[in-house]
């Protein structure tokens, strides 16, 4: 890599070549082993002699900081240590200050950690992903004859991964839509950031679930929005409840997270008609909705919306890999062109090489197959799941009906919010992970409980994983 040495303004260039490099090996940014430039091409490149940079070489090397080998060049010394002393490696603490609002965001704590049984919400099986198939298609996408996707593309994403989109959505969900209403995000977090820019102003009034997933009202948060919870109960979100002067109601009918329910027709009809009185927009993100083992699905919220009032979200994180970071949102048409300005000027556009390898992978038929199979197998694991907590945990948890999703929620018998905390940990503790009810609520902890995953669980890991779980619960 190019080595940064700066000599603008400098008088003593040999000193001040010797003080950089020196600077940089205790700084850790050249690592022992790393070799220096030739001493011609280091002088050469800062129009210096190449006695100066002799000099500056020979310094470092008497003060043990690098050693030159015959014929093999410089390099910095094996024994050498970055130094620890604060505000010299990485710099020195400022003066600027972060917005309040930051300080209560907490980063994800998923990251980077694999428990020996996963139950936590929110994750599919990475390990039955179909990385050969992928590999191929990634390949061809990045083949300099293929493709312009190399270069910058629309804003609103790859066009044929927007009609393979419009196609799927329209057969499976029922959503009428075109290619040019769907906008590509980095998930659904980036759908939601972008429909809040186009539709919201500072100040605003944003109803979420209560209890709710935690990321969005985060989001809404840092955009200077007023966030309000609203209950939820075996029907879905209260609308009765909705706070007024209301401008955006976020919701996950088809699978409310964390319950698990899905929004009954007659509260899917009132809170469309609400909004209409309101004049208030609905984003709807259909979380998990291709996942489903019994009942009959329900329309969205988006094909039963005839004012134009719904943004419909869907992402494929769940049924494909978080790692691609693939999202999209059809907005109503009228303010389809802000949402796509809102992409542009939040990072242009997302990845082309994942996206034209992802319309390859629908167009095929790939993505259906995929969708198939893992619901064979999640619908195994949601049987495994329910019937093991209905058996062994009756006297604990009670069981909230669920149909579909990668997810079961159980609230607790007679049990506190604390003591299902002190399970968790406990749990944690024996290598089981598995989520608290009471960390999603919104205005007010959530009932006391659990929602137990079976995503990114084995099968045949379900039995032991539980049992470990259900020892936690006697201490």
């Amino acid at each position: 890599m190019e080595l940064h040495v700066s000599l603008v303004g400098r008088k003593n260039l040999s000193g001040e070549i010797y003080r950089q490099l020196r600077q940089a090996v205790l700084d850790g940014r050249l690592r022992p082993g790393d070799r220096l430039p030739a001493t011609r091409e280091l002088a050469r490149r800062l129009g210096v002699s190449r006695t100066t940079v002799n000099v500056a070489y020979d310094r470092l090397s008497s003060g043990g900081f690098v050693t030159a080998r015959v014929g093999g060049g410089t390099f910095v010394r094996e024994h050498v240590a970055p130094s620890a002393r604060p505000g010299t490696r990485y710099g020195a603490d400022g003066p600027l200050r972060p917005r309040s609002v930051w300080d209560a965001i907490p980063l994800p704590s998923i990251v980077g950690v694999r428990p020996r049984f996963d139950f936590r919400s929110g994750l599919p099986d990475a390990s039955l992903f179909p990385y050969q198939a992928w590999r191929r298609l990634m390949a061809h996408q990045q083949r300099p004859d293929v493709s312009d996707a190399g270069l910058y593309d629309h804003p609103a994403g790859d066009r044929g991964l927007r009609e393979a989109i419009a196609r799927h959505v329209g057969v499976s969900r029922g959503v009428v839509t075109s290619a040019d209403d769907v906008t590509v995000t980095n998930g659904t977090q980036q759908a939601l950031d972008i429909l809040a820019r186009a539709l919201l102003a500072p100040g605003d009034r944003v109803a979420v679930e209560d209890p709710g997933y935690g990321p969005p009202r985060l989001l809404f948060r840092t955009l200077g929005l007023r966030v309000a919870g609203v209950r939820v109960d075996g029907d879905g979100l209260v609308v009765n409840d909705l706070p007024p002067n209301t401008r955006l109601v976020y919701v996950t009918p088809s699978h409310q997270y964390p319950l698990g329910t899905s929004m009954t027709l007659a509260r899917r009809i009132a809170l469309l008609e609400w909004a209409e009185r309101h004049n208030a927009a609905i984003v709807e993100d259909d979380y998990d909705s291709e996942f489903r083992f019994g009942g009959r699905p329900i329309e969205p919220l988006r094909a039963l919306d005839s004012g134009g009032r719904v943004a419909y979200v869907g992402s494929f994180s769940k049924t494909m890999l978080p790692a691609l970071r693939v999202g999209f949102v059809v907005p109503p048409r009228s303010v389809r062109d802000a949402v796509q300005r809102a992409k542009f000027v939040t990072d242009w556009h997302s990845p082309s090489f994942v996206q034209r390898a992802l319309a390859r992978f629908i167009e095929g038929g790939g993505f259906a197959r995929h969708i198939r199979r893992m619901n064979r197998v999640y619908e195994a694991r949601h049987e495994k799941v329910v019937t093991t907590l209905l058996r062994d945990f009756a006297e604990q948890l009670e069981v909230v009906p669920s149909v579909a999703g990668l997810h079961v929620c159980a609230v607790a018998r007679s049990a506190s919010a604390n003591d299902m905390i002190a399970v968790v940990r406990r749990a944690r503790k024996r290598g089981v992970a598995v989520h608290e009810l009471s960390r999603f609520g919104v205005a007010a902890p959530a009932p006391p409980g659990l929602v137990v995953g079976y995503g990114a669980i084995a099968t045949a890991d379900i039995k032991q994983g539980l049992q470990r779980l259900r020892e936690c619960f006697d201490g």
